[in-house]
């Protein structure tokens, strides 16, 4: 399990339009959001994915620059990016599993083809979202067993603002005995 302001795992990765994406290298204002998706074989990937990028800008405003992971190969991300039509969020591909393990994220088995006709990958990673701060601490992680309900992006911009406004800390940290 990762806990808050304590370090994150690694994590380097090809991207399909901005190279290699090393977290340990990421230097931005406040975070690095790193968003895992399930893959080709998910629509609502697309459509969460499609807001991230929309919203873009909006993050970028408030210090924090976005990434989005699956563990598809090179050329089942280029087709989800081609069908989602995200030409500006940087898109890894590749994780691989035991990386994502790291990470808490959960692994699920194929079941075939999915509700748009696309067969799901023998092994994939589940959901999560992650903002790291420059120091490659953890200051908010969730993780799904399930591809919905998952956080939205709107709703978090408000919550970003009250946080830096009163510097409010990490929250989960404590790992003594209860």
């Amino acid at each position: 399990m990762l806990i808050p302001r304590q370090a994150v795992p690694a994590l380097k990765i090809e991207t399909l339009a901005h190279g290699t994406f090393d977290l340990q290298a990421q230097t931005p204002e406040f975070a690095t959001l790193v968003v895992f998706y399930r893959g080709l074989h998910c629509p609502i990937c697309a459509t969460y994915l499609k807001e991230l990028q929309r919203l873009m800008p909006d993050f970028a405003e408030r210090g924090i620059h976005p990434i989005a992971i699956s563990s598809d190969t090179k050329e089942r991300a280029e087709e989800f990016v081609k069908r989602a039509d995200l030409n500006a969020l940087p898109v890894g591909y590749g994780l691989p599993l035991a990386e994502a393990r790291k990470w808490g994220l959960y692994i699920s088995t194929s079941r075939g083809p999915t509700s748009i006709g696309i067969d799901e990958p023998a092994l994939f990673s589940e959901p999560g979202l992650f903002f790291v701060k420059p120091d490659h601490t953890l200051y908010f992680g969730s993780v799904q067993t399930m591809p919905f309900s998952r956080p939205v992006f709107k709703d978090m911009l408000p919550s970003l603002d009250f946080v830096k406004k009163v510097d409010y800390p990490a929250r989960g940290e404590y790992t003594g005995a209860v």
